[in-house]
């Protein structure tokens, strides 16, 4: 009698313990469910003034506070940085499954010589939801798309064997993105857009988008031939003629630029290859950690509730749940530093040096485009 006493004693100091510690969750981010969608394929190529070229910036990333109140751990935050990488390499993989646009790239930051800028910021990511926020913006300024799109997996989206080894290897063909429905309708909505406007419209899109490097490049020579309207965008004022010897030498530039983000978006596509395995595991994972949380919420536990022999066994098996629930914890937590630690090497060669740059990948891009501006200047000077 006295050790049952005992037991029951330390069971509900346990639980008072962990019910003082966990901090109230945080407050929901409501956003809305993109449900089932059918990614729109173009049954012919568009015409060539509809292929914008779009660029995809490295997305942000709202700090989960949920994570942070559950682990207290900087290794969460790591996985978060990486995944601002690979989720926007998946958004270039369904707009280029679509055959709706130009060139489509990941690029480290804004690009001026894209028709179509994306940038995201992950709001909530954790194996079961995922919440991005997306804006659009061509190189007028206008703006195409900000809106807030959000996704629930399943168990069923996920492979039924995570362990996998050299009789079960990973197979990437067979894997399907468990979000992919929300990125097929950011893609599905982006063309909604471009329908909206005329082929005249898309053009002065493109025209813009030449001279916005072209100022880039040399503001002294084509900062007079744009200028912003009443509502903040810009408008041709001029362009320059097509034998113009200065506006050669800028498409020779941006030949150049595009060769060169070509090979920045081939980093990200070997960063998302060397990633997908070890990611798939961790999501899956992440996944059954929600599920886990869920299934140890407290319940009230009334006056009578240890008087009677049920009572006894009920908390006997919570106790049992919440003590399973910190070794999930933990191997959770070293799950995740096994995943950076998997994945540093794939980010150091996405940081090594590209065309003789050095430094982290943004580092690198403002090197290259200052290089090219000096270079244009040293060629036009030799004109």
């Amino acid at each position: 009698m006295l050790a049952r006493t005992l037991l029951l004693s330390l069971m509900i100091l346990a639980t008072s313990c962990n019910q003082l510690a966990t901090p109230p969750p945080p407050p929901a981010i409501e956003y809305p469910q993109v449900g089932d969608v059918s990614l729109l394929i173009a049954p012919q190529s568009p015409a060539e003034v509809q292929l914008l070229d779009i660029g995809i910036v490295v997305f942000d990333n709202v700090e989960d506070p949920a994570a942070t109140q559950t682990y207290g751990d900087q290794v969460f935050a790591e996985v978060r940085d990486k995944e601002i990488r690979y989720m926007p390499f998946l958004l270039r993989n369904t707009l280029i499954e679509s055959q709706q646009w130009g060139a489509v790239r990941v690029l480290p930051l804004a690009d001026p010589s894209v028709d179509l800028l994306v940038s995201g910021t992950i709001l909530v990511s954790n194996g079961t939801d995922l919440a991005l926020q997306i804006k659009v913006r061509d190189s007028t300024g206008r703006s195409w798309l900000e809106k807030v799109y959000g996704d629930t997996a399943y168990l069923a989206d996920y492979p039924k064997n995570i362990r996998f080894t050299a009789g079960n290897p990973f197979n990437p063909a067979a894997h399907t993105e468990p979000y992919l429905d929300l990125y097929e309708q950011i893609s599905n909505d982006l063309l909604a857009v471009r329908a909206l406007f005329t082929a005249a419209e898309m053009q002065n899109i493109r025209d813009v988008s030449r001279l916005v490097y072209a100022n880039d490049l040399s503001p002294e020579s084509f900062g007079h031939m744009l200028e912003q309207d009443g509502n903040g965008q810009l408008q041709v004022i001029s362009l320059p003629a097509e034998n113009d010897p200065m506006l050669a030498r800028v498409e020779d530039m941006r030949l150049r630029h595009h060769v060169f983000i070509d090979t920045v978006d081939e980093y990200y596509e070997a960063l998302h290859d060397e990633m997908q395995q070890a990611y798939v595991m961790w999501r899956r994972h992440a996944y059954d950690q929600e599920e886990q949380e869920g299934a140890l919420a407290p319940e009230p536990i009334s006056q009578d509730f240890f008087s009677s022999s049920s009572g006894y066994l009920t908390m006997t098996q919570r106790y049992n749940r919440f003590r399973w629930s910190k070794i999930y914890q933990q191997e959770f937590r070293e799950l995740a530093a096994g995943f950076n630690q998997e994945l540093a090497p794939a980010i150091l060669e996405l940081n090594e040096q590209v065309h003789g740059l050095s430094g982290t990948m943004e580092e690198q891009y403002i090197q290259w485009r200052r290089i090219l501006r000096q270079l244009f200047e040293l060629e036009a000077g030799d004109a």
